[in-house]
């Protein structure tokens, strides 16, 4: 009997990976914050997880045989979006670094939930190929 990484980790390997590349996102965002013109990202969990189940996190339906099929759209990064400010800065950036800071915290928090899981998950696994 083989044993299936994705069945025994879960969906919990891919979050760990979405939480890393959140952080990326953010930092960017803080390391932006004096840029003009620029415009704040985040990633969004929900997206990136049907996207990955396979579920589409991007979908059209056609109501009525009349309308055009969108054939070909994709998302490069299905997750990926632009926030809307608060409030309106003079110099046109987005980033308010009371939100990136209090979202990098939270997501480094998440991070450390998944990762926490994730390496008690792999323990369960040696310790019963161990037969312990």
């Amino acid at each position: 009997m083989s044993i299936s990484f994705d069945k025994a980790l879960g969906v919990h390997e891919r979050a760990l990976g979405f939480r890393a590349q959140r952080a990326e996102v953010l930092a960017n965002n803080i390391a932006n914050a004096d840029t003009p013109n620029y415009k704040a990202r985040d990633l969004d969990f929900s997206a990136v997880l049907a996207a990955e189940q396979g579920k589409g996190g991007f979908g059209m339906a056609r109501t009525s045989e009349r309308h055009i099929a969108a054939a070909g759209v994709e998302l490069a990064d299905p997750g990926l979006r632009f926030r809307n400010p608060a409030h309106a800065a003079l110099d046109q950036n987005t980033v308010d670094m009371q939100v990136e800071q209090a979202n990098y915290a939270q997501n480094a928090i998440d991070f450390q939930a998944s990762f926490t899981l994730l390496n008690s998950k792999l323990k369960g696994i040696v310790s019963a190929l161990r037969g312990e």
